[in-house]
């Protein structure tokens, strides 16, 4: 790759940081990692991982991955798949009782679901399982959950990554599975159904299979208390003082800022890394399976995975503005029109993003890989990735 064209990262990418003043389109810290054929070709820290201990990005930083753990978790749902000890057309109601005999939300009111929630309506994001969003009806019900959730959190209680499946299956579908797309907690009660078949706390599943194997030494559900000075502080903007403050409060029913072993652990949010430990992930994923001489998967579950699912009445659900151009499918998104994606890129390329701005991208027909990693709630939105890819892809000898 052209090393001078990848330098204009660094001018993107610094001109989004706070300088003397702050506003809402401006990013503490950042760090970019470029990959080509296996190996990194450009990487660079910017900014603060904490700008109230005035503690600079370093490559060991640890961050927040939020959404960024759902190719995790879907590499994990392919291990058991793989093994013959999960089958995708099996229904969720087998491995969690809380998805038996579910109801659909409509506007005449609650009916029968005409089929039951699959493994794979889970990994397709077509089960009808929403996120907390009040100005739904079904996510109002979710919306419910969460907080009861919280409550009981504050009040001591213990409540683990298969209890809270079953609470987000016995509320109402959004609509009746597999007919549409909407984004939710179903890689979360994938977790749940992990535990369920291996017989383990997803935390050690995860660490058994793939983090152990690929050395991802600084992946986790928190971070221990030794580590806790390389953990990047996440910041909201305050249009108030119109100032970017430390984040106070979680959602999506993390807990304790990741100080601290949750008993709910997130199979759609709840990691954090390092981008020297996603990288590994990383590799192994454009390597079909295999990191060095560690096969995680086989060739032909990496090809299966990274193809969208859904169809064209699914597809048009797909309207954010960091979906054009992609399909869906195992968790992940996949370029299916490149010429409408408004951005540089290719057919085929795959990744996901989080909620706190961090980004992956593997693009397999050029064999390269972008990460970013941000820590801003809601992101710093799409236009900064559009410039970033149109930066590394322009780079292409």
């Amino acid at each position: 790759m052209n090393q001078q064209i990848l330098t204009r990262l660094d001018t993107a990418i610094e001109s989004t940081l706070i300088t003397h003043s702050e506003n809402p389109d401006e990013n503490v810290g950042a760090a970019i990692c470029i990959l080509e054929h296996g190996k990194e070709v450009y990487r660079n820290e910017y900014g603060k991982a904490d700008k109230e201990k005035n503690i600079p990005m370093k490559r060991d930083a640890i961050f927040r991955c939020y959404s960024m753990t759902k190719p995790v978790t879907s590499v994990a749902v392919m291990i058991l798949v793989e093994r013959g000890l999960l089958s995708l057309s099996d229904p969720a109601s087998k491995y969690i009782p809380g998805f038996q005999n579910q109801k659909v939300y409509t506007p005449e009111g609650l009916v029968p679901a005409e089929r039951e929630v699959t493994v794979q309506d889970l990994m397709d994001m077509t089960a009808g399982v929403c996120y907390p969003d009040a100005s739904f009806p079904a996510g109002a019900y979710m919306e419910e959950v969460q907080q009861e959730f919280y409550k009981e959190i504050e009040e001591g209680k213990t409540i683990t990554t298969y209890e809270l499946a079953n609470r987000i299956g016995a509320q109402p579908l959004a609509f009746q599975p597999g007919t549409r797309w909407l984004y939710g907690f179903c890689a979360d009660v994938l977790g749940a159904i992990i535990e369920v078949v291996s017989g383990k706390r997803y935390s050690d599943y995860l660490k058994e299979e793939i983090f152990a194997p690929l050395g991802m030494v600084d992946t986790d559900f928190y971070v221990p208390e030794e580590k806790q000075d390389r953990f990047m502080q996440f910041y909201q903007y305050m249009p108030e003082t119109q100032t970017m403050e430390p984040c106070t409060w979680q959602h999506l029913c993390l807990s304790y800022m990741h100080l601290q072993k949750p008993d709910f652990e997130s199979g759609g949010a709840g990691l954090v890394s390092t981008i020297d430990d996603y990288s590994k992930f990383v590799k192994m994923m454009m390597n079909k399976g295999i990191y060095h001489d560690v096969r995680i998967l086989g060739r032909k579950t990496v090809e299966w995975m990274t193809q969208n699912h859904l169809d064209e009445q699914q597809l048009s659900q797909l309207d954010w503005d960091t979906l054009k151009g992609y399909g869906y499918g195992n968790l992940m998104r996949q370029m299916i029109h490149p010429e409408l994606a408004e951005s540089l890129g290719s057919k085929g390329e795959f990744g996901w993003d989080g909620w706190l701005g961090n980004y992956v991208a593997m693009d397999p027909e050029e064999d390269l890989a972008i990460i970013y990693v941000i820590q801003k709630c809601g992101g710093n939105g799409y236009r900064d990735i559009q410039v970033i890819r149109d930066i590394v892809y322009s780079a292409r000898d």
